[in-house]
């Protein structure tokens, strides 16, 4: 029952990994731009929900508002940041070196409006229920599998029938292709952004509501995007989606034969044996020379 109990929190795990991962994968896979800050976006999301919630306004404009400044802050990284440095022709590691620079920033003015302590969600969902002797689920972890279930449905229809899907597969390999379709490949770039940051929402407010808020947090989920990133294959999102579960999984999993604050090691020790063994990811394209 115990190897029962900790799969199913395992799920939870990875369908929050898979959404936060999935999103980076999309924006890189498309855009090539390491947008380390895909951390913060997470963290700007967690924390306007808990805001909202907390002033009494309700869910749904809770959600609203974690939405709309997720998006929001993504394109904003993608104009004034990212675009200006690519304009000028920088090289990956200012783009890097930015990013990190600007989740620096959010982390510490969450930090000075919040403070720097944990804070947590408060709802009846994550309270436990005892489905069987032995064994408690909350309804958060079904809602979990249900969000990430959705809403990698729903990107797989747009990125494989939509025409601004079918660019965005494209947009990393061939712009001058983009273009031949009329489309604009920054107006691309841009949507891989919005995407990519409205995927980490649901994440971010199942996370506060189980786990708590910490303003740091935000660099524990952007380690874990890229490790899923990494394991999953560069570029493909099938991949990360698999291997954000699989990590999730494994995670949880590994409290049946090590102590709890060994756990994200197992996380990174997956990482590593997919380095050595499998550069190229699980479904991720092989180099050529």
């Amino acid at each position: 029952m115990l190897a029962l109990q900790l799969a199913i929190t395992g799920l939870q795990t990875g369908a929050i990994y898979a959404l936060t991962a999935v999103g980076f994968s999309l924006i890189f896979g498309s855009t090539r731009i390491f947008h380390f800050s895909h951390g913060a976006t997470f963290i700007i999301a967690a924390y306007l929900f808990y805001f909202v919630d907390v002033s009494g306004y309700g869910v749904i404009p809770a959600i609203l508002a974690a939405a709309s400044g997720a998006i929001v802050f993504g394109l904003l990284m993608y104009r004034f940041i990212y675009v200006p440095i690519q304009r000028d022709e920088g090289s990956f590691f200012t783009v890097f070196v930015a990013s990190f620079g600007i989740g620096i920033v959010v982390q510490n003015v969450i930090g000075m409006v919040f403070g720097r302590g944990y804070v947590a969600v408060q709802t009846s969902l994550s309270k436990s229920v005892e489905l069987a002797e032995g064994l408690y689920v909350a309804p958060l972890a079904w809602i979990a599998v249900l969000c990430a279930t959705v809403f990698f449905a729903a990107l797989w229809y747009f990125l494989r029938f939509s025409t601004t899907g079918m660019a965005l597969r494209a947009l990393s390999d061939n712009p001058e292709l983009v273009r031949v379709f009329g489309l604009n490949p920054k107006f691309i770039s841009a949507c891989a952004f919005a995407i990519g940051s409205l995927l980490v929402v649901p994440a971010a407010i199942i996370s506060g509501a189980t786990q708590g808020l910490n303003p740091a947090m935000g660099h524990h989920v952007m380690l874990i995007s890229l490790a899923a990133t990494i394991v999953g294959g560069i570029g493909s999102v099938p991949g990360t989606l698999i291997a954000g579960l699989v990590l999730g999984l494994a995670e949880s999993l590994a409290l049946l034969y090590v102590e709890s604050q060994w756990t994200e090691a197992v996380t990174f020790a997956i990482l590593f044996l997919f380095i050595l063994l499998r550069p190229s990811g699980l479904l991720g394209r092989s180099a050529t020379h």
